[in-house]
């Protein structure tokens, strides 16, 4: 992709101070999602990324690794999972409790159907500390799936989130 519309793309990212709580710079892909054209940039270009890792399943993170997700398992005729927050997966599930950079949680993904000996594109807005993506890769390990690619619409590269995912490849259309 031009880096002019990657400096384009980066200008959509909203800052907002002191969100969740004081002390937190959050960045919001909510402005990147109203426009059509740029929503399009990410997800080819994202395709572009993780496709060379042969993904037989694409895996979204709650919530804005679904938008993205549901969109690049579609295009590649792969089937799509979701990792939830605890408590809104109606079957039974595997579960992994995480640390925040502002808290503690509990992610969760169905039993069924299973990941086993698939490799999975684990999707996501944001990869900052890394805390909710090295969960999803535990609990993906836990339903016997191998994450073989990480995917990301941004990377905040000052918190170093991608050395707490090892080896897993990481994939980030932008980088802030």
């Amino acid at each position: 992709m031009p880096k002019e519309n990657l400096e384009y793309l980066n200008t959509l990212i909203r800052e907002i101070p002191d969100f969740p709580k004081p002390g937190i710079l959050f960045r919001d892909i909510t402005p990147l999602l109203f426009i059509p054209e740029a929503r399009e940039q990410i997800t080819v270009n994202l395709i572009e990324k993780i496709e060379s890792f042969n993904p037989s399943v694409i895996v979204g993170i709650e919530a804005r690794g679904f938008i993205f997700g549901a969109v690049i398992a579609d295009r590649l005729q792969l089937p799509f999972a979701i990792v939830r927050k605890s408590g809104k997966l109606p079957a039974e599930t595997f579960e992994v409790s995480y640390q925040l950079e502002y808290g503690t949680d509990l992610l969760q993904i169905h039993t069924e159907p299973n990941l086993d000996d698939h490799k999975i594109a684990l999707i996501d807005d944001l990869l900052a500390t890394g805390g909710t993506a090295v969960a999803a890769k535990r609990l993906i390990e836990k339903a016997n799936g191998l994450v073989s690619a990480c995917g990301f619409i941004v990377e905040l590269k000052d918190l170093n989130g991608r050395i707490h995912l090892e080896d897993t490849p990481i994939c980030s259309v932008l980088e802030v």
